[in-house]
C-alpha cells in the first residue's frame, strides 16, 4: 500500500527484513528439533543461532536471487555467509520452500490480526462512548431514505457497536483459523522430516501444527481470513455511509470534525466535506477487492502449484495495511463526530406528526375498525401532510371518523414521543450488558 494509507506498526510486519527474520527463526528452530532427534549434530544447530542478532541484508539476498531465481535458496545462501558453509549444511534439512513460506505467512497474518483487533477495540470504544452520550437523543429513523418512525442517535451508535462486536468475534476466529504452520516436507508426507520438528517449530512461533498439509497449508484457511477482513471493511463502509448521509446539507444531523485551517474545497471556501468517511468507503472497496482472489487460491493443482503465491504477496500486505488504517481512521471520526440534536428534531418535524402514523393505525384496529378502513383513514390524512405540510395531529382531530373511533384524548395520546423510546434501556442492556 502507498504510505498515505498505511501505519508503520502494520507496515513493519510486511517489510522484507521482518519476513527474513521469521524465515530465520523457522530454520533455526527446525535445526534445534532435528538435533534433539539426533538427525543433525547439536553443534551445527547451535551454530545457526550465531545469526540471531544479524540484520539480514535485503539487497544482498536480492542480488543472490537475481542469479538463483529462487527466494528461499537466496536467503539460505545469505544465511550461510553469516553462519559458515560447513556449519549451515544441515539448515533446511528435509524441508521444502513452502514449509518456510507458508509458516511465515501465517505468522505475519496472526500478527496482523492482533493489530487489527486493537483497531476494532478502538472503534468499539468510540461507538460505545457516543452511544451512551446520545442514548436518548431522538432522531427520525429512515427506511428507503424516507422518514419512518422515531429512534435515537444512541441506538444508531449501538447497532454499529453490535455489528463491530460481531466482527471482533469473527476476526478472533479467523486469527485462530490461520494460526497453523507446516514443516512437512515435499507433498506433506513427512518422508524426510519427523513430525516432531513441525510441532517444535509451531510451538516456538505460537502456531498449531497443520493437521494435514500437502506441500502447502490449505488455502481455505486464508480464504476465510480475507473474507473476514472483507466483512469488517463492509461494516466500516456501513458506518461511513450513515455519517456521510447525516452530513448532507439538507440533513446535517451529524458531521465529521472540521479542524482549524482545514479546507473543504479549492474553489468554494464554504465547503465542509465528509472527506474522511468518503475515504473509508473507498478503502473498504480495496479490502473487499482481495477477497475473491483469496477464494480463488483455494483450488490448486494436486499437492501444490504457485498460482496463489503472487496473489498473496499482494493481498496480504494490501488488505491488512488498508484495513488497519481504516479502522483507526474510523475510530477517530466517531470519537470526534459532531452531533446536532436540534436538527434531528427539526428534520423529524418537517412533516409534523407524520412519524406517528403506525401508532394511529394500530389504535384504530384495536378500537374495532378493520385494518383496510383504518389504513385508508390514516393515509388520507397523511397524504395531506406530504402535499401541504399540514399538521398530522390537527388533521386527525378534524377527521370525524377518526375522532369517533379514538376520541380527542385518544388521538392526542398517540403523539407521545416517549412511546418510541420506552425500550431503549432494554436494547442497550442487550448490546452493552449494562
Amino acid at each position: 500500500m502507498i504510505p498515505r494509507y498505511a501505519r508503520p506498526e502494520m507496515t513493519a510486519i510486511w517489510e522484507p527484513a521482518t519476513k527474513f527474520r521469521i524465515w530465520y527463526e523457522i530454520e533455526a528452530h527446525a535445526c534445534d528439533a532435528q538435533a534433539k532427534l539426533g538427525v543433525i549434530p547439536q553443534e551445527n544447530a547451535d551454530a545457526v543461532w550465531k545469526a540471531k542478532d544479524v540484520e539480514f541484508d535485503v539487497a544482498r539476498i536480492d542480488e543472490i536471487e537475481a542469479v538463483t531465481k529462487h527466494d528461499v535458496i537466496a536467503f539460505l545462501t545469505h544465511l550461510a555467509e553469516h553462519v559458515g558453509s560447513d556449519e549451515a549444511r544441515f539448515v533446511h534439512q528435509g524441508m521444502t520452500s513452502s514449509d518456510v513460506l507458508d509458516t511465515c505467512l501465517n505468522v505475519q497474518l496472526v500478527r496482523a490480526a492482533d493489530i487489527l483487533l486493537e483497531g476494532v477495540d478502538k472503534v468499539l470504544a468510540a461507538l460505545k462512548k457516543r452511544a451512551l452520550e446520545h442514548k436518548m437523543t431522538v432522531r427520525v429513523g429512515r427506511s428507503h431514505g424516507i422518514h419512518a418512525e422515531p429512534t435515537t442517535m444512541g441506538l444508531t451508535f449501538a447497532r454499529f457497536y453490535a455489528e463491530m462486536d460481531r466482527n471482533k468475534n469473527r476476526l478472533e476466529k479467523a486469527k485462530w483459523e490461520i494460526a497453523t504452520g507446516a514443516i512437512s516436507g515435499a507433498v506433506g508426507t513427512f518422508a524426510n522430516i519427523d513430525p516432531a520438528v513441525e510441532e517444535h517449530v509451531c510451538d516456538k512461533l505460537g502456531l498449531r501444527p497443520e493437521p494435514i498439509s500437502t506441500q502447502v497449508i490449505p488455502r481455505d484457511r486464508h480464504a476465510m481470513f480475507f473474507a473476514t477482513l472483507g466483512v469488517i471493511a463492509s461494516s466500516i463502509e456501513n458506518i461511513a455511509i450513515e455519517i456521510r448521509h447525516m452530513q448532507r446539507t439538507e440533513v446535517l444531523e451529524g458531521a465529521e470534525f472540521f479542524s482549524m485551517g482545514q479546507k473543504g474545497s479549492s474553489a468554494m471556501p464554504h465547503k465542509k466535506n465528509p472527506v474522511l468517511t468518503e475515504n473509508l468507503t473507498g478503502l473498504a472497496r480495496l479490502v473487499r477487492m482481495t477477497v475473491i482472489p483469496a477464494m480463488e487460491n483455494v483450488a490448486l493443482w494436486h499437492e501444490r502449484d504457485i498460482s496463489h503465491s503472487s496473489v498473496e504477496r499482494g493481498i496480504g500486505p494490501d488488505a491488512t495495511i488498508t484495513l488497519d488504517f481504516a479502522l483507526n481512521r474510523l475510530a477517530g471520526v466517531v470519537d470526534k463526530m459532531i452531533i446536532y440534536p436540534q436538527n434531528m428534531l427539526d428534520n423529524m418535524n418537517k412533516f409534523p406528526g407524520l412519524v406517528m402514523s403506525q401508532r394511529v393505525l394500530l389504535a384504530l384496529t384495536q378500537a374495532g375498525v378493520s385494518r383496510e378502513d383504518a389504513y385508508s383513514m390514516v393515509q388520507r390524512n397523511a397524504l395531506k401532510v406530504w402535499e401541504e405540510r399540514l399538521d398530522f395531529r390537527e388533521l386527525l382531530l378534524a377527521d370525524e371518523e377518526v375522532v369517533a373511533a379514538l376520541g380527542v384524548d385518544g388521538i392526542n395520546e398517540k403523539f407521545d414521543m416517549g412511546y418510541h423510546t420506552k425500550h431503549v434501556d432494554t436494547i442497550f442492556k442487550r448490546v452493552f450488558g449494562e
